[in-house]
């Protein structure tokens, strides 16, 4: 399935909460999310915040979504589990729906670990939230995929995936996403933590072509145990 809407999800969760979702996420919610259409693409923690999870989920179209979400959300696992999940979470609304520019293909899923694994997945990875304002998003995605491609090759950087915000609705609000920016961003894997982070610290540089319209939102990322993303 290749996923043309994505979403971008960053919870900020309770103290020592983060491990305990994870785990509950690996164990329960990845396949059964797959089972009714969906991908759970990258599981990372936030290097930068001991207390936030970050993901990103895929859909075949935007009109795949809801249904999907209202297959998972409404079914049994979910329901068996719900308050578990909720109770190590302070807020779960910071997400952004997303598409990855056509001339920038995603990185597809690789082996997952299975059920039980428990160290780290390999990969340093690194994301750049970037608003840009709506009318310029076809420019400023055409003038970064070139920049952006050479800057991470210098880098020695595996790129996942360049995107824009989707124009789309959010057809299934008892989701929240959010819409009050419209985004360009980017996500890569790095040979380690430091190449990572001096990315995240140089690529409005080295990528001047994109014009952003506040302060870009920088991520240095480890996948999790069954992460679909790593190295």
């Amino acid at each position: 399935m290749q996923s043309s809407v994505i979403e971008l999800r960053q919870y900020t969760l309770h103290p020592g909460g983060r491990d305990r979702l994870i785990t509950l996420f690996e164990r329960e919610f990845v396949e059964t999310q797959e089972s009714v259409g969906m991908r759970v693409l990258g599981t990372f923690t936030d290097l930068d915040h001991p207390d936030r999870f970050v993901w990103w989920r895929g859909f075949e179209s935007l009109t795949a979504r809801a249904p999907a979400l209202a297959a998972f959300y409404g079914g049994p696992v979910w329901a068996a589990h719900r308050e578990e999940a909720n109770a190590t979470m302070v807020d779960s609304d910071d997400v952004l729906l997303l598409q990855p520019l056509a001339d920038a293909p995603l990185q597809g899923p690789m082996l997952r670990a299975p059920v039980g694994t428990t160290a780290a997945a390999a990969g340093a990875f690194a994301a750049v939230v970037q608003p840009i304002r709506a009318q310029d998003a076809a420019a400023a995605g055409q003038a970064a995929h070139a920049a952006l491609a050479r800057f991470l090759a210098r880098a020695g950087a595996l790129p996942f995936g360049l995107f824009v915000t989707h124009p789309g609705p959010n057809e299934f609000p008892r989701l929240p996403v959010r819409e009050d920016v419209f985004v360009l961003a980017w996500l890569a894997a790095f040979r380690d933590e430091a190449a990572a982070r001096a990315a995240t610290a140089n690529w409005d540089e080295a990528v001047p072509q994109v014009a952003g319209c506040g302060p870009a939102q920088r991520l240095h990322l480890q996948p999790t145990s069954r992460s679909a993303w790593h190295l």
